[in-house]
């Protein structure tokens, strides 16, 4: 089997090719990939592994910001991780990782994602760290403006590179989006 692993910006995405990632990830997630799910995934670099069949595996990395200790953080989000349903553990995921992590280290100032249950394998063999402080997003509802989402923390991976560089003592605040903020 031949395997091609492409990155590309949204942009440079064909109509099909968007199609094409979008029905994985449906297949994927198994009906509870939502449009807000599919907007989080557009707007950054992709990596794309086809095979003889197709679209393989997926993932992307968007911009967002993170507010820890004073500081505003660009930071590499990770979204729409996932592999075909006959060709998953034979390390397309870990390609597509490898891939989204090179440009988190060479473009931002951190690196986050949030994991399923059935993906933090993944993320933690390959030195992703359990975020073990306090999270928070702006909220415009919220009489305060932000918002604690205790139920994430649980979830919330970062890139060992920029994991060192924060205090647990100090949460971190992700900006607000529409669906799951996470």
């Amino acid at each position: 089997m031949t395997l091609r692993l492409r990155t590309a910006h949204t942009a440079d995405l064909a109509p099909a090719e968007l199609r094409a990632v979008r029905t994985l990830l449906d297949d994927a997630f198994e009906g509870d990939f939502s449009e807000e799910d599919w907007d989080h995934t557009l707007g950054g670099v992709h990596a794309l592994v086809h095979d003889d069949t197709g679209l393989a595996a997926h993932g992307a990395v968007v911009q967002r910001r993170v507010l820890h200790h004073g500081r505003s953080l660009r930071t590499g989000y990770v979204e729409g991780v996932a592999v075909r349903a006959d060709v998953r553990r034979q390390g397309l995921g870990g390609r597509v990782m490898a891939a989204l992590e090179g440009v988190i280290d060479r473009a931002y100032a951190l690196g986050a994602l949030s994991a399923t249950h059935e993906g933090e394998g993944l993320y933690a063999s390959r030195g992703w760290q359990p975020w073990p402080g306090r999270i928070h997003a702006f909220s415009p509802g919220s009489p305060d403006g932000v918002v604690h989402l205790p139920d994430e923390e649980v979830w919330l991976f970062l890139r060992p590179a920029s994991a060192g560089a924060l205090d647990p003592a100090y949460e971190l605040v992700f900006d607000w989006r529409d669906g799951d903020v996470l």
